[in-house]
């Protein structure tokens, strides 16, 4: 039997807001740089590239489910 998986199409569509990229880029891009953040940011920067990849695999999903 397969499970229906129903995404909220606001969810489906929902972004990163510009606010929390912006804040990810500064967090990561001294990283980049060469420079190594602090534990705090390192966490803070990790839970927030977590986000990031659920909603683009949410993104993702909600396409197939579409096109079946």
């Amino acid at each position: 039997m397969s499970e229906v998986f129903q995404i909220p199409i606001e969810l489906a569509n929902f972004r990163l807001p510009i606010g929390v990229h912006k804040h990810l880029q500064y967090l990561l891009d001294p990283q980049d740089a060469g420079e190594q953040l602090t534990q705090a940011e390192r966490r803070e920067a990790e839970g927030l590239v977590e986000l990031a990849e659920f909603l683009s695999l949410l993104r993702l999903r909600s396409q197939v489910v579409r096109k079946q």
